[in-house]
């Protein structure tokens, strides 16, 4: 069975912006360079032009009090609701031929 959310999910970026730099008031750049990471890659992050990858989720973890894990599975979710989007039929479940 295959499970197609309506709404997409939030991504790593928004949760990134409104949950964390908004409250904590840091902008992107300092968030940067706390973690040693180019700004460009948090601002794409942020903006959705490109995907969380491990070593910004275990940077991010370190810095902010989460786990890589939690911003892996924001992405995952993403992922897995595109390809859903994408995916215009998809195989029937294979059942037993009762040999």
């Amino acid at each position: 069975m295959t499970r197609r959310l309506k709404r997409p999910p939030t991504t790593p970026g928004e949760i990134l912006r409104e949950e964390f730099l908004a409250p904590l008031g840091i902008t992107q750049r300092q968030l940067a360079d706390h973690i040693g990471c180019d700004v460009k890659v948090i601002n794409r992050v942020v903006n959705g032009r490109t995907k969380m990858g491990v070593s910004l989720a275990v940077r991010l973890a370190s810095a902010l009090h989460t786990t890589a894990e939690f911003w892996l599975n924001a992405q995952r979710a993403v992922d897995l609701f595109e390809e859903y989007q994408r995916s215009s039929s998809l195989p029937e479940p294979i059942r037993p031929t009762g040999s």
